[in-house]
């Protein structure tokens, strides 16, 4: 059931509320808007009466937040978001459409990417939208119908579809092994490459393998693509996906410094919002995927 009529402002006043307490200034609100700075002042006057509450005051030339109006613009910018791309998916034809996907670096460029033309050529209705993001965020308020997820089952508010698990292999470059060591104690003879967001992969490993210790720190990386390319210059021994490892093994620029291998600390996952149906070119998408992760 909508709420009473009096607890709906409109969207124009919203929209002037929003602007100014984004920029502080009336002025470039109505730039923004198209709108004249009285009109601007009214909308925001008029949203202030029909609340019962301040919303913003003036502070010399900049107009400031309340701590009542910090709280509603951080609901209200979720709700426009909503209704902006509620209109956007009215106008669209409903087999056909955009699909606007938060990706991890590596799964995107090794394991997505060579996919996608698959993908492409069997739905040719669907536009796909990538962008990279390095750590999980709220779906809800974000520009994304989706994202690959790599951890548990254990994000609010969204719907799962495992993909599959991480298994990890050390590699390192042919100038520094030639060929893999015979025992997981000999790769502590030589420096060990770190991923910042996965602190324990090595220690993980060797414990898989038979061999409990404590590995040495070492040069710690934000990515496995620049982890990679310093393993591929000599600096030490990478653990890299089997995924993001095949094609520099496969190219001899990288070797197997163990040919012993180990899930690590959790799988991938599409994940999309539960609080509303997934549109049909995420349907779409998701049930190629999951042939996709059949068939490897």
């Amino acid at each position: 059931m909508i709420a009473p009529r009096r607890y709906l402002p409109s969207v124009s006043a919203l929209l002037a509320f929003e602007a100014c307490a984004r920029l502080g200034s009336a002025t470039q609100a109505a730039t923004e808007l198209s709108l004249t700075q009285s009109a601007i002042s009214r909308q925001i006057k008029a949203l202030e009466g029909q609340l019962g509450v301040q919303l913003m005051a003036r502070q010399g030339r900049r107009l400031m937040l309340t701590q009542a109006g910090t709280e509603y613009v951080h609901e209200i910018r979720e709700v426009l978001g909503r209704l902006a791309q509620a209109s956007v998916n009215a106008t669209t034809d409903a087999q056909s459409g955009t699909l606007t996907l938060a990706i991890l670096p590596a799964f995107g460029m090794h394991w997505l990417a060579p996919r996608l033309a698959d993908f492409a050529a069997a739905h040719r209705e669907v536009t796909v939208n990538l962008s990279t993001r390095l750590q999980p965020f709220a779906l809800g308020p974000s520009p994304f119908d989706a994202a690959i997820h790599f951890g548990h089952e254990d994000w609010p508010g969204v719907h799962y579809l495992p993909l599959m698990p991480e298994v990890v292999v050390p590699v390192c470059s042919p100038d520094l092994v030639g060929a893999p060591f015979d025992t997981p104690a000999s790769l502590l003879a030589h420096p060990l490459l770190h991923l910042e967001t996965r602190p324990r992969a090595w220690a993980r490993w060797f414990d898989a393998v038979g061999h409990p210790c404590a590995p040495p720190h070492g040069m710690m990386f934000d990515q496995f693509a620049t982890m990679a390319q310093a393993a591929l210059h000599g600096l030490g021994i990478a653990l890299l996906p089997t995924f993001v490892a095949e094609p520099y093994l496969r190219d001899r620029q990288l070797v197997l410094a163990s040919t012993k291998t180990n899930e690590s600390i959790g799988s991938y996952y599409l994940v999309w919002p539960n609080d509303r149906p997934a549109p049909p070119p995420l349907s779409a998408f998701a049930e190629w995927l999951q042939g996709q992760t059949s068939s490897d």
